[in-house]
């Protein structure tokens, strides 16, 4: 089964500095009906004007992964991390027993772009971790490339959690598969750009959950950036 979930039926917040979009029910913006799928609790689309962003703050408990579209994320925690992100790059944090941080658009010029991505551990109260690595456009291009998961596979970075994150870009007749197990369910974020999945057309902002089939099928990309979670149910 396919539920479509469009980019005007998200949750906006706009702040001036900050215009974010929730995929699911965050801060001010509560929608029974939009919790998150499975352990995935958040996704933000994020847009930070020049100069601003997130001044420090905890996190207990939870997977952070910020995944760059445009521009320069500025990262600093109380691990000791300190870095600029840009496109390409995934940053993951583990805040486990607790972390404070600060995120921050790292140019003066230019407004950034990203995606922040919550997803529940599979334990509480682990020691907390950062990392990140740069996928390049060709590590993508055409194909699901693995970004995170439990067991660093294929190069991904470490969340602690049965879950696996992908990211691709498609344009043409570039076409994926990704086969889904049972017990298993995946969610599909189109970054950018348009696709479609198993049969249903999507655009900028919207996303899928897929349930009870064996694959995702991601094909007709024009322009297509997108991220897909293997979930489980």
């Amino acid at each position: 089964m396919n539920e479509i979930r469009r980019s005007s039926e998200r949750g906006l917040a706009d702040h001036g500095w900050l215009k974010s979009f929730h995929t699911f029910s965050f801060a001010d913006y509560y929608d029974a009906r939009h919790m998150g799928v499975g352990p995935l609790r958040v996704i933000n689309e994020d847009r930070v004007q020049p100069g601003a962003g997130f001044g420090t703050h905890a996190h207990r408990d939870m997977e952070i992964i910020s995944y760059v579209l445009d521009g320069e994320l500025a990262h600093k925690d109380s691990l000791g991390n300190g870095s600029v992100i840009r496109p390409g790059d995934v940053q993951r944090m583990s805040a486990g027993t607790g972390v404070q941080h600060s995120e921050f658009n790292g140019s003066k010029e230019r407004p950034v772009h990203f995606l922040q991505i919550w997803i529940e551990p599979k334990s509480r109260g682990i020691e907390p971790g950062y990392e990140e690595k740069h996928f390049s456009v060709e590590d993508k291009q055409g194909r699901l490339a693995l970004i995170a998961s439990a067991d660093r596979a294929e190069g991904s970075v470490l969340i602690h959690q049965d879950a696996r994150v992908y990211a691709g870009l498609f344009s043409g007749a570039q076409r994926a598969q990704l086969p889904l197990f049972a017990q298993r369910q995946a969610y599909v974020q189109v970054a950018r750009g348009s696709i479609t999945a198993n049969g249903e057309a999507l655009a900028a902002g919207d996303a899928m959950k897929v349930t009870g089939s064996t694959r995702l099928v991601l094909e007709n990309g024009a322009d297509a950036e997108v991220l897909v979670f293997d979930l489980p149910v």
